[in-house]
């Protein structure tokens, strides 16, 4: 059973940076677009970040310029993100794009 495990996420002060990673059980990545997502209490989960074969990526309009999504040996994901705001307060899930497979989450906490 192929699975996605995320970690990285904590409390960080604005204007501050993280690096999540997402961990696949196989080469999940070189058969499907790896992205990454975030979803606060109530609302709908994004999509913030998607990766493709060739390594181009496309960003939601928030987080485009700083945020960076790459991918390493097709087995994992990455997003750094950069001069982060409260609004970026999610639980921050990696995706491989039309497969089931999700992680479980790793929260990440922006505030002073």
């Amino acid at each position: 059973q192929a699975q996605l495990v995320e970690s990285g996420g904590t409390l960080v002060q604005p204007g501050g940076s993280l690096r999540l990673s997402c961990v696949a059980s196989g080469s999940i990545f070189s058969r499907w677009l790896g992205a990454w997502y975030r979803q606060a209490p109530g609302q709908e989960r994004e999509r913030v970040a998607h990766i493709n074969f060739d390594e181009t990526a496309n960003y939601t309009a928030s987080v485009n310029g700083r945020f960076v999504i790459s991918t390493t040996n097709a087995s994992a994901l990455y997003l750094q993100m950069n001069s982060l705001k409260h609004e970026d307060t999610r639980v921050y899930y990696c995706h491989a794009i039309s497969t089931s497979l999700w992680g479980p989450g790793t929260q990440v906490t922006v505030s002073s």
